[in-house]
């Protein structure tokens, strides 16, 4: 992660509509592969995994692999400042991400090991 992130890299990396949706997805969920956010915002692989880059050098997400899946979740060292206002945009946008969340749900062979 570098630095802590300043106001301005965070609200840059979330200006993107794509960007604050996998955001607030992963924040509801606590981890999500590529596969599964694929599926929840109907993008492609690529365009996905291009925008979870970008949350991840802005230091907002972290990542693991584990098998042939590579799992996002917010980084652990996210100042609470970002955590609290990610929670908080979620809490008050769920009417927002009902189609992802709808899309998440419906996903056949979903994977199933997370984290500790």
């Amino acid at each position: 992660m570098p630095d802590s992130p300043n106001p301005v890299d965070v609200f840059k990396a979330l200006a993107d509509d794509t960007r604050t949706r996998i955001a607030l997805l992963v924040v509801r969920e606590g981890e999500l592969c590529v596969c599964e956010l694929t599926a929840a915002l109907g993008l492609s692989q690529p365009k996905i995994s291009r925008h979870l880059a970008q949350l991840r050098n802005a230091g907002l997400l972290s990542d693991r692999r584990q098998g042939q899946w590579v799992y996002y979740r917010q980084h652990p060292q996210l100042p609470a400042w970002v955590s609290t206002m990610l929670e908080q945009a979620l809490a008050a946008n769920t009417a927002w991400l009902t189609a992802d969340v709808q899309r998440l749900s419906a996903m056949p062979d979903r994977p199933v090991a997370r984290c500790c």
